[in-house]
């Protein structure tokens, strides 16, 4: 099976339990099941493969401008994770069937579920570093989900919201820690740059990547100090917090880590920031479990002291370490995931997970102490079980180490002391002693959908244990190969003589009996000394944050867009004053052009009517009209540089925006009120100047100089009709090379019409309707409504008009033209019929609803794009062919016709629902309504009037 389809399934499992849910629990949790266990078998058919020292590789080509490939690959790491992810999920599927209640939506639960695995199995078999960024955030995401999702709970919403800062914020190190790998070793690929070791530990950039990177690996797998969150994180439903525990989640950093073993160990820099976050993290982790009362909150600390152990290997940067840190894994997936499932249990039948109101169990549910006392031992590590096997291989390489080494041999001495004090009082305060009569709830063992999960791992705990080479010694050495990069070989035995890791483990066993006997008065010192609590912190912190950044905006901006964009045009001419400063433009490379009569006339315009807009931008017709000039002084600075499709675009739409905005203005006083003291507005006149002088010399200085960059316009002009088909290189721009711009912007232009449209509909109800008839103009209004001349005139220019539009659409991809051009044609041929003859005579005889037009627009350039996929094109690449009929001159046909058509209708349809809205204000405002000239319309149309 492709590695691309095992990383797929799980998301496809994740569309089955939402859909089936009606079906019952049952058919949710089977279908999950169904995915996974199909994933995990198509996993397990490639181990013969990554035996043999091969790797299993799938890739497709997704953005390769950027290096972003679908590139999964399943070597002895990938393998090893894989099994665990999906593995230990099965277990999880089932034991959640049996622990959520009825009242819990499980179908919900299940797809969060699935979400989560799938972007964890996307991780461990990414083989670039862009995709697993993507698949990385998405685990974030998806754990948010799952920890808050007994929304109800506080502490769970809470919880959620600390995991995600924490992890997310991580993982924005994390890309910038990426991107510099990934220049440095010339590839994003994980393949290429596992290769380039020399290249990566040499450059400058590698410290800085490493502690960017190791920040994502450290917020995602709990180390100090961000430990903190992964206790809180407790508050989610038991079966989420023994997979995020054992195989997911916090896995993920260390599988990161391994992953990055081959390039960025061995250094100095590598061992002192890992081997120590480790070893802090271990040693805290520990002590703080001791004390803890809660059983999921002493869990939830081992687990924070586990991960610190396997770093703290990982850390050592040596090949033994790694192949105790790899074994530790599965170790640890075992015996936490049978312990998580064993607290639910206890949860689930007592109903508390309070040690104080727990204890003589062991007679009351035996099942889930045989299973909870193996798994608990295991942690503990004490033989002959699998958690005692790898504590020793981690005990012999702290004895080995070169550096620090009495330093590292003590703290781990106490750290393991602390893991079998917490691990011994999970077994004697929750299982041993009397039974009480004060349960909350009369505890016994739960059926066997329940325990047949965590006893399946209790069994693995004591197989590894006792044949650790026949059970996991072929996985350790395949992954362990990969995590190194040279073939290994692991010896793993129950027992290695005496030796220094052994005293260190007798000690460490010896110590935490004897912690444990002395735990009251240890409880009790613990209890009067200062306890920081981090939550407490974080959201201080938080607050914090929050206070400075409001405070900051408030100074920035008060909601003034005035002020918003001074500020903003003060920052963007400071950057310009010092790059121009700083910089090197160097000395002007073209001469100045003659000075002509006709552009000089045209600037002059151009400056009068800027000016007089300054000047009169009060006065809101004039304003308008001033506008309109600026506007068309632009249309022929176009023409004039031999650009006449842009000529003719920015002439459309002065003409429509004018004829809008006219109509909008009917709306409004006259004059505008002066809001700016004189002080602001010369304040205002200030900052504008400096701007304006700041970009005219850009200009100038951009006109005047060669730059040893190509313009992309080379590139459009020479395959304009090699890969479009089309002479007119703009058209060929709009419909072909940036098709999707287009796309994109025809959609939000549609959407823009369709919001106006329902303000318009909000406008018009409620007391905005009736102030909208009580509404008395501030002018006199002419008496003519609908004047003869102009009635007949627009109706003899409308078939000349659309057989213009048409015109400009057909030549559109050769001449000037198109489908924007033309859609603002024909909407300025119908607009004047509206402002002639009046809204109600003109609507009666349009019978396309404006609507429709919009949405077909979108649909016609969107089939469009999509039937390039069937030529193995991408999105929207224009195909043309040259045709011969009878009686006509051979043509040309091109796809991007039907692209240019959407555009068209696009714009039509939203120029006249614009129009549409604003008469159906003008036909409610005054009591008035807009009819046309009697001897023009039908008696019935003014009965429709009427009715209006």
């Amino acid at each position: 099976m492709s590695p691309a389809l095992i990383a797929m399934l799980p998301f496809l499992g994740a569309l089955l339990p939402g859909l089936l849910i009606r079906s019952g629990r049952n058919v949710a949790a089977i279908s999950c099941g169904t995915t996974t266990t199909v994933a995990l078998i198509g996993l397990l058919l490639h181990i013969p493969a990554i035996m043999r020292g091969e790797v299993i590789t799938t890739s497709f080509s997704w953005l390769p401008q950027i290096g972003l490939s679908a590139s999964f690959r399943i070597d002895g790491l990938g393998l090893l994770f894989g099994i665990l992810i999906l593995g230990i999920g099965l277990l999880i599927i089932t034991y959640a069937r049996f622990y959520l209640s009825r009242q819990d939506p499980v179908g919900k639960f299940y797809t969060y579920l699935m979400l989560f695995q799938g972007a964890m199995m996307g991780i461990v078999l990414s083989d670039n570093i862009l995709l697993l960024l993507v698949f990385w955030e998405l685990t974030s995401l998806s754990s948010f989900l799952l920890i808050g999702y007994w929304r109800h709970l506080p502490e769970g919403r809470q919880g959620a919201r600390m995991a995600l800062t924490v992890t997310g914020g991580g993982g924005l190190a994390m890309i910038a820690g990426m991107m510099i790998l990934g220049n440095i070793a010339g590839s994003y690929e994980i393949s290429d740059i596992l290769l380039a070791k020399d290249a990566i530990q040499s450059s400058q950039w590698y410290v800085p990547a490493l502690i960017l990177i190791l920040l994502g690996a450290f917020t995602k797998s709990a180390q100090f100090p961000f430990h903190f969150w992964l206790p809180h994180a407790m508050s989610a439903p038991t079966p989420v917090s023994a997979y995020l525990h054992s195989a997911t989640m916090v896995k993920a950093g260390l599988f990161l880590m391994a992953r990055m073993w081959p390039v960025l160990s061995g250094t100095p820099e590598w061992f002192w920031i890992v081997s120590t976050a480790g070893l802090v993290t271990m040693l805290i982790g520990a002590f703080i479990a001791v004390f803890k009362d809660d059983l999921k909150a002493v869990l939830a600390f081992s687990t924070v002291s586990h991960l610190g152990l396997i770093t703290m290997l990982l850390g050592f940067g040596t090949p033994e370490a790694a192949i105790a840190a790899v074994f530790h894994i599965i170790n640890h997936a075992t015996f936490k995931a049978a312990l998580f499932m064993t607290a639910g249990i206890v949860d689930h039948e007592a109903h508390t997970r309070s040690i104080k109101r727990l204890g003589g169990l062991r007679k009351l549910m035996p099942i889930t102490f045989a299973i909870g006392t193996i798994a608990a031992l295991s942690m503990a590590g004490i033989p002959p079980l699998n958690g005692f096997l790898s504590k020793e291989m981690m005990l012999y390489e702290v004895d080995h180490l070169s550096r620090a080494r009495e330093v590292f041999m003590v703290l781990s001495t106490i750290a393991a002391l602390f893991s079998v004090a917490y691990s011994l009082r999970f077994i004697v305060h929750v299982f041993l002693g009397p039974e009480r009569d004060d349960y909350p709830h009369h505890p016994h063992d739960p059926g066997l959908g329940m325990w047949i999960g965590p006893a399946f791992l209790a069994t693995l705990v004591v197989l590894i244990g006792l044949f650790p080479n026949t059970m996991a010694g072929w996985l350790v050495d395949a992954s362990a190969t990969a995590v190194t990069g040279e073939v290994q070989h692991s010896h793993i035995y129950l027992w290695h003589g005496v030796n220094n890791a052994l005293i260190m483990s007798i000690i460490a066993i010896a110590g935490g009996a004897f912690l444990l006997s002395l735990y009251k008065p240890a409880y009790a010192i613990w209890r009067a000394g200062p306890h920081p609590d981090a939550k407490t912190i974080f959201h201080t912190l938080i607050r914090w944050s929050v206070s400075a950044a409001r405070s900051l905006t408030n100074a920035i901006t008060d909601g003034s867009m005035p002020r918003a964009l001074a500020a903003f045009t003060l920052a963007a001419v400071f950057c310009g004053a010092l790059a121009w400063s700083t910089g090197a433009i160097g000395q002007a490379t073209r001469p100045l052009l003659e000075f002509e009569l006709v552009p000089i006339i045209g600037w002059t315009m151009l400056m009068v009517a800027t000016g007089c807009m300054v000047a009169f931008h009060r006065y809101r017709l004039l304003a308008l009209v001033l506008v309109g000039i600026v506007g068309l002084i632009v249309s022929v600075g176009f023409a004039y540089f031999s650009a006449p499709d842009l000529a003719l675009t920015q002439l459309s739409v002065e003409i429509v925006t004018v004829i809008l905005l006219l109509l909008a203005l009917n709306f409004l006083p006259k004059k505008t009120a002066v809001e700016s003291s004189n002080r602001r507005r010369g304040t205002d006149a200030f900052i504008a100047t400096i701007a304006g002088v700041g970009f005219g010399g850009l200009a100038y200085a951009m006109m005047r100089r060669d730059f040893a960059f190509d313009s992309i316009s080379g590139y459009m002009l020479e395959n304009s009709y090699k890969k479009g088909g089309g002479d007119n290189v703009v058209n060929v721009i709009l419909v072909d090379f940036r098709g999707y711009d287009t796309f994109g912007e025809i959609t939000v232009l549609g959407i823009a019409a369709l919001v106006i449209f329902a303000l318009t509909e909000t406008l018009l109800q409620g007391k905005s309707s009736r102030r909208l008839r009580n509404w008395v103009h501030d002018y006199r209004r002419a008496g003519d409504r609908h004047p003869l001349m102009l009635v007949v005139g627009t109706r003899m220019l409308l078939p000349i008009s659309l057989m213009v539009g048409v015109y400009i659409f057909l030549r559109g991809h050769n001449e000037p033209g198109g489908g924007f051009i033309a859609g603002l044609v024909v909407a300025i041929a119908l607009l004047m019929q509206y402002m002639a003859s009046g809204f109600v005579w003109a609507q009666d005889r349009q019978k396309i609803p404006y609507h429709a037009m919009i949405g077909v627009g979108v649909v016609a350039a969107a089939l469009t794009g999509v039937g390039a996929w069937f030529n193995g094109m991408p999105f929207l690449t224009s195909a043309y062919g040259y045709f011969k009929l009878p009686f006509l001159e051979e043509f040309e046909l091109a796809t991007a016709m039907g692209f240019d058509l959407g555009v068209f209708l696009c714009v039509v349809g939203a120029v006249m629902l614009a129009l549409n809205s604003l008469s159906r204000i003008a036909r409610h405002a005054g009591g008035t309504v807009n009819v046309a000239p009697m001897d023009n319309i039908d008696p019935n149309d003014v009965k429709t009037m009427e009715a209006d």
